[in-house]
C-alpha cells in the first residue's frame, strides 16, 4: 500500500488535475453511474468535534474508497488544526488497499475543484474580480480553483482574524500572480466582486442581502450543519440553486434548510445538481444577470476521484512511502 502525505498530495494533484477528476465524477453520480451511501455522522459536543465516515465506489473507474474525517472547532486554540483526515483506496476488483493519504489536503483540493467545476459552468466568461469569505486551507483553494477556470485579475478576502486574511493576501498573492487584498469588512469584499466564495465556520450569514449585486455567483462550502448558515436566506431564495448532490444537500445544510424551513422556498427551488449540468440534462446560468449560487456539502466521489487522480499521478512521480500491512 502507498502512503500519500501532505505534501506528496499536493505534489500528484495540482488544481487543474482535480478539477478534471471531479468534473468526471460530477457528471457520473447524477448519471446514477456510483454508490454513494449516506454519511455517517458522530457528534462529540463534549469536544466540539464531529467525526464522517464516507464510502463510495465508482463502478467505471473500478475504484473504491473510504474518508475519515473529523472535525473539531477547539482545535485551533490549541494549536491543532481544526481538520483531520485520511482517505483509504481500494482496487475494486480485488479489495486490496492501494493507498492511504492525508484527507485534509485531499479534502481542501477536491473541495476547491468542485467549485472550479461549478464556476466554470455558471459564473459569466468574463469575471475578473473574487471576494473570498475565510481565510483558511479551504479559503485558499477556492481562490486557486476560480483563477483556474476565469480570468481573475483581483480578489478580496476577509477574516475576523485580520492577521490570518493579511497572511492569506500575501501568500495567496505570490502562489498565484494576482493582487489579493484583505478588507476589513464583508461589504467591502464585496464591493465590485464577479465570484464569492464563502469557506468559513460562521453559524450565521457572513454578509448582507443587500450586498449581493445581480450576475455574481456564489459558491458556499462551510455550512454542512442543518442548523449552519453562510448565506442569507433572501439571496438563496432569489438566485438560481445548483448543488453537488441534491440528496446530501436537503439533508445536511442550514443554507437550504434553515430559509425552507422559513417560508422563502421549497426543496423544488434547487435547479439542479452540477452533473446534470454537465450531461445537458438542466441549464446553467440563463441571464447574464441572474445570481447564480453553487452550495456544496461535499459528496464522497469527489474524494474518491480526486484520490484515484493522486495515486495514479503519485505512482508516475515516485511519490510516497510503500508499506506491507
Amino acid at each position: 500500500m502507498l502512503i500519500l502525505s501532505s505534501e506528496d498530495v499536493r505534489r500528484a494533484l495540482p488544481m487543474r488535475e482535480a478539477i478534471l477528476a471531479v468534473r468526471s465524477a460530477m457528471a457520473q453520480l447524477s448519471a446514477g453511474e456510483c454508490v454513494v451511501p449516506e454519511r455517517a455522522h458522530i457528534d462529540v459536543p463534549e469536544h466540539d468535534g464531529v467525526a464522517l465516515f464516507m464510502p463510495s465506489f465508482m463502478p467505471g473507474e473500478g475504484r473504491m474508497a473510504v474518508k475519515v474525517i473529523t472535525l473539531y472547532g477547539g482545535n485551533p486554540s490549541i494549536g491543532v488544526p481544526r481538520v483531520q483526515a485520511v482517505v483509504l483506496l481500494f482496487d475494486a476488483a480485488t479489495g486490496v488497499p492501494l493507498a492511504m493519504m492525508d484527507g485534509g489536503t485531499l479534502t481542501a483540493i477536491r473541495t476547491g475543484a468542485g467549485s472550479g467545476v461549478a464556476t466554470d459552468l455558471l459564473a459569466r466568461l468574463y469575471a475578473e474580480s473574487a471576494a473570498i469569505f475565510g481565510a483558511g486551507a479551504q479559503a485558499r483553494t477556492q481562490l486557486e480553483a476560480v483563477a483556474c477556470v476565469r480570468p481573475i485579475m483581483r480578489a478580496r478576502v476577509y477574516d475576523p482574524d485580520t492577521e490570518l486574511a493579511q497572511r492569506f493576501a500575501g501568500e495567496m498573492s505570490d502562489h498565484l500572480g494576482l493582487a489579493v487584498e484583505p478588507v476589513q469588512d464583508a461589504a467591502s469584499a464585496m464591493d465590485g466582486a464577479d465570484i464569492v466564495c464563502t469557506a468559513t465556520v460562521s453559524d450565521t450569514p457572513v454578509f448582507d442581502d443587500a450586498d449581493v449585486r445581480p450576475g455574481m455567483h456564489i459558491n458556499a462550502i462551510g455550512s454542512y450543519k442543518p442548523h449552519v448558515q453562510e448565506l442569507p436566506g433572501a439571496t438563496v431564495a432569489r438566485a438560481r440553486v445548483v448543488v453537488d448532490y441534491r440528496e446530501g444537500a436537503l439533508v445536511e445544510t442550514g443554507d437550504l434548510l434553515i430559509p425552507i424551513a422559513e417560508g422563502l422556498f421549497g426543496p423544488d427551488h434547487i435547479a439542479a445538481e452540477v452533473g446534470e449540468i454537465l450531461l445537458g440534462r438542466r441549464a446553467g446560468r440563463t441571464s447574464g444577470d441572474e445570481i447564480t449560487v453553487y452550495k456544496s456539502v461535499g459528496v464522497a466521489v469527489q474524494d474518491l476521484a480526486a484520490a484515484a487522480a493522486a495515486f495514479s499521478r503519485a505512482l508516475e512521480l515516485g511519490l510516497g512511502t510503500e508499506a506491507r500491512l
